[in-house]
C-alpha cells in the first residue's frame, strides 16, 4: 500500500497539539538487535519536528532480560514466530531493548531535551506492549492517556519506529481514545514483513489506521 499523505500545511496549536515519538532507540536501527530498514532516517525529520512542537513526548521499549516476547525464552521457537501467552497470540522477537543497555536508550542523536515526558513500555516480563497507551493484555495502561488528557491535548501526531507495529498501535490507540490523530509518514519507517494472507505488515497497518480514522501527513506540512 502506498502512503498517501496530506501535504497541505497543518497549522499547529502549541497548547493542544502533541508530538508522540515512538521507540527511537538504537536497537531498532541499522546495527541494532531488531533493526528496521532505514530506521536511522527518522532522526532528521523527528528532530526537526521536536523543534517545531511546543509539546512532545516519547515512548521507549524497556524490557527485562527474560521478557516473554523474546524467542530466546521459548526453546524451539525462532524469532518472528507466534507463541501463546496469557493474553493470546504474541510474536516472538530477537532479544532487544533490554533495560539498562545502550540499545534500549533513546538514540543519542535524538533531541530528547525537547521531550516533556517518556513512557516506558513492555517493562513486565509476561506482557509485551506495542501501543504507547495500553499493553498487549489490552488492560494495563501506560499512563500516556491520562497525561494527554491532563495537558488538554486535542490532536496528536505520531512518528518513529516501526510504522507497522508500535507506531500504528499507538496511533490507533490515540484515535480510539478520541484524539484527532495523524501519522507523520516520512518521520516513520516500517518492517513491512510479508503476511501469510498476502501483502505486508505495512499494508495491514495502514489499512487499520485508515479504518480507525488516522490521517497521514508529512513533516514538511507541519514545519511550514
Amino acid at each position: 500500500m502506498t502512503l498517501s499523505p496530506t501535504t497541505a500545511p497543518l497549522p499547529l496549536d502549541p497548547e493542544r497539539d502533541v508530538l508522540i515519538v515512538v521507540d527511537v532507540q538504537p536497537d531498532f536501527m541499522p546495527g541494532g538487535a531488531l533493526p528496521v530498514s532505514d530506521g536511522d532516517a527518522v532522526l532528521h525529520p523527528v528532530n526537526a519536528l521536536l523543534h517545531r512542537f511546543g509539546h512532545a513526548v516519547a515512548t521507549q521499549d524497556w524490557h527485562p532480560a527474560d521478557h516473554l516476547s523474546f524467542a530466546s525464552q521459548h526453546p524451539g521457537n525462532l524469532p518472528f514466530g507466534i507463541v501463546q501467552l496469557d493474553y493470546g497470540d504474541q510474536i516472538v522477537w530477537p532479544d532487544h531493548c533490554v533495560q539498562g543497555t545502550a540499545g534500549a536508550a533513546l538514540h543519542p542523536l535524538l533531541h530528547s531535551d525537547r521531550l516533556r515526558a517518556v513512557f516506558r513500555k513492555g517493562v513486565r516480563r509476561a506482557v509485551d506492549s506495542y501501543s504507547g497507551f495500553v499493553e498487549n493484555d489490552r488492560r494495563t495502561p501506560t499512563g500516556l492517556e491520562g497525561y494527554l488528557r491532563g495537558t488538554g491535548a486535542r490532536r496528536v501526531f505520531v512518528c518513529g519506529l516501526a510504522t507497522d507495529f508500535c507506531v500504528s498501535a499507538t496511533a490507533i490507540g490515540a484515535a480510539e481514545r478520541g484524539f484527532e490523530t495523524w501519522l507523520v509518514g516520512d518521520a516513520s519507517r516500517a518492517i513491512a514483513a510479508p503476511e501469510p494472507a498476502g501483502g505486508t505488515s505495512l499494508d495491514r497497518a495502514m489499512a487499520a489506521m485508515a479504518a480507525a480514522g488516522v490521517g497521514t501527513t508529512t513533516s514538511a506540512a507541519l514545519l511550514g
